[in-house]
């Protein structure tokens, strides 16, 4: 009888995948992903309705989008996930694409290891098809001299999404925008804001050199509209302050009670009167302002609002050259914003104001309309995704051709590439070539054409020198895509590249998964199932 003892190193909730499984595994969740996403690919992509446990509905083919809703359950996946994130923040558009392409780098991988190859030969593979591809989209890439070519660009990253039907309209709202508040090839995405109003025809909606801002005037007696503008902007309260420390009032005669409220009042008249003197004629104030200094406000004629966001109030400043004020004291004619008009208008049962006319604005906003909630946020998806890549394509200054066609030339000079390195890295590459493939494919796959005749076709075009050559989705032909105006940023596609790869370098590299769960559901997260949670 043997004396040994089982030794125990980890407690019972800890679940433990090694080796071959955990490698399996990881891959299986990436696929699924991909899957899941991949039906949203192209001008011709389907979306996805997802409804959460209280009811409440999004429409979209955003990848980000669907994966953020999700309710991924699975370790690897989540990765997945956290990529199109990235994606998203740092070019965003391109997330679907970074997704799938991932998932496909790892499913080319399982090929390699079922072929007993070492997942450190495949991920110095990887990387080097990576680096390749960097130096082959640089030489690819054309430079971006004409500005006609960035509405291209938006019409390009908002096909097959809500905005289909006015991408027109939105990309010279986009490129118009992006213009007002670029400072040389600098664009800060945050100072363009997406306004969004229901029940309007969506060919209504317009850029307006200033903001607007979902509020009304604080009193009903103060003007609905104001022309040339004073503002005042206030990070202060315009309201007597709370003691910080907890105080006691004693009244015992109707007299004293009267001399407290009188004073209070008298403290907030000064407040107005300090406001009145200065010449303004409009307040936007991040705090409250109390109903007494409301009243002296309306009384002189002059718009208030309170509780603007603190963003709003950023943009308040850079739209209208004005100075957040935080000390009454400090307030003079030099810190005032100035705009043309600053008008109340109501839409329904909501009130909208406008700040238009603003001299030299470094913040807009771009008003959007449609006819219902689910319509509108799919619109600002496009738009954020045409923003996205019309600034890419300023700051990196270049551009590829759209419609799988600079896959297509990636993959083939992979190729080429791959026959000069020995060893088993050579097979990596080849694969990693192959994985890029699958985006003119699934292109295809989604317009309902035939992904083996278009991927046989685009092959031979390249091969004869035709290096732009992409899908033209609209005709359903293969033609230069340059031409086509079929355009995208390079920045879009090497981040993509850069993210996928790095990603799936990182899960190839796993070879064993410990899962701790402190309840009876020990190790769900990754349930051999990986579709657990995704359904």
């Amino acid at each position: 009888m043997s004396d040994k003892q089982p030794v125990y190193i980890m407690p019972e909730n800890v679940s433990r995948t090694v080796g071959r499984d955990a490698q399996r595994n990881n891959i299986l969740a990436a696929r699924v992903v991909s899957e899941i996403v991949k039906t949203t690919l192209g001008p011709k992509g389907m979306d996805k309705m997802l409804v959460d446990s209280t009811g409440d509905i999004i429409i979209t083919n955003d990848g980000v989008t669907i994966l953020n809703e999700m309710e991924i359950d699975h370790p690897a996946a989540k990765i997945i996930a956290e990529i199109a994130k990235t994606q998203e923040n740092e070019v965003g558009d391109g997330t679907t694409t970074v997704a799938m392409l991932a998932g496909k780098f790892l499913e080319n991988a399982e090929k390699l290891l079922d072929k007993r190859i070492h997942p450190t030969v495949i991920a110095r593979g990887y990387a080097l098809a990576a680096e390749k591809s960097k130096e082959i989209l640089k030489e690819i890439s054309i430079p971006l001299e004409d500005k006609s070519i960035l509405k291209q660009i938006a019409m390009t990253a908002m096909t097959g999404k809500g905005a289909e039907g006015n991408r027109s309209k939105f990309a010279d709202l986009i490129v118009a925008a992006a213009d007002r508040v670029s400072v040389g090839n600098e664009i800060n995405i945050d100072d363009i804001k997406i306004e969004k109003i229901k029940g309007e025809d969506a060919e209504k909606s317009e850029l307006v050199e200033g903001v607007v801002l979902n509020k009304e005037v604080t009193h009903d007696e103060m003007p609905k509209k104001i022309h040339d503008a004073k503002i005042v902007l206030f990070d202060l309260p315009l309201e007597l302050r709370s003691p910080e420390r907890e105080a006691k009032v004693s009244i015992s005669t109707p007299q004293q009670l009267q001399e407290f409220i009188t004073s209070e009042e008298v403290a907030l008249k000064g407040i107005a009167d300090k406001v009145i003197a200065s010449g303004a004629n409009v307040v936007f104030c991040q705090k409250g302002i109390d109903d007494v200094a409301q009243y002296y406000l309306a009384r002189a004629g002059i718009m208030a609002f309170r509780r603007v966001s603190k963003s709003d109030m950023s943009r308040l400043a850079r739209a209208t050259s004005g100075k957040i004020i935080s000390n009454i004291n400090e307030l003079s004619m030099e810190s005032f914003g100035k705009a043309k008009l600053v008008e109340e208008v109501k839409r329904g049962d909501e009130a909208i104001t406008y700040i238009r006319g603003c001299e030299n604005p470094k913040s807009v906003t771009i008003l959007v309309y449609g006819s219902t909630s689910h319509v509108i946020d799919e619109m600002e998806r496009a738009i954020k995704d045409g923003l996205g890549d019309v600034i890419s394509a300023v700051k990196s200054g270049r551009v590829v051709a759209g419609g799988g066609a600079v896959e297509i030339e990636l993959a083939k000079r992979l190729r080429e590439y791959s026959k000069t390195l020995g060893g088993r890295e050579q097979l990596a590459v080849e694969e990693f070539a192959l994985a890029l493939e699958s985006i003119p494919e699934t292109l295809a796959e989604n317009a309902g054409l035939d992904p083996i005749n278009v991927l046989t076709e685009l092959k031979q075009r390249h091969a004869s020198g035709a290096s732009k050559d992409g899908l033209n989705l609209f005709n359903d032909k293969i033609e230069d895509c340059i031409v086509a105006g079929i355009i995208e940023p390079l920045k879009v596609k090497m981040q993509a590249v850069s993210s996928a790869t790095e990603v799936a370098i990182m899960i190839l590299r796993i070879d064993d998964i410990l899962i701790s769960s402190g309840n009876k559901r020990s190790g769900a997260g990754m349930n051999s199932n990986p579709y657990a949670g995704m359904e």
